[in-house]
């Protein structure tokens, strides 16, 4: 799990895309005293890309910067979960020219996993 977001987030940073956070929820889950299987949670964008998304629909503000989400199961897989941008799209009611600077997330997550 942590290979794969170690993978992500160098691509997105090659691709000069900032990394706000990143959120070990295990981590944070076990100060507390509980368990949780490995979690990870990414924040990451541009304030170039999501500024016009903002000033367009404000309220797209709660989904960014965009996320993504891995965790392992007990049998040790590995999940990797999105806002797909078409959702958002939609959600926000974006036209299709601000959509495109948010779409990058899914071959930035394919090349991640599958290159």
């Amino acid at each position: 799990m942590t290979e794969t977001i170690d993978r992500f987030a160098a691509i997105i940073q090659a691709k000069g895309i900032t990394v706000f956070a990143r959120i070990d929820q295990q981590a944070e889950a076990e100060k507390v005293g509980l368990s949780l299987c490995p979690t990870q949670l990414l924040l990451f964008g541009s304030p170039k890309a999501g500024t016009p998304l903002m000033v367009a629909e404000p309220t797209i503000a709660l989904d960014l910067p965009l996320k993504v989400l891995a965790w392992e199961t007990t049998d040790g897989k590995v999940w990797v979960s999105y806002n797909d941008p078409n959702y958002l799209k939609q959600r926000f009611s974006l036209s299709d020219e601000l959509a495109k600077n948010i779409a990058i997330i899914t071959p930035l997550i394919h090349q991640a996993l599958f290159n």
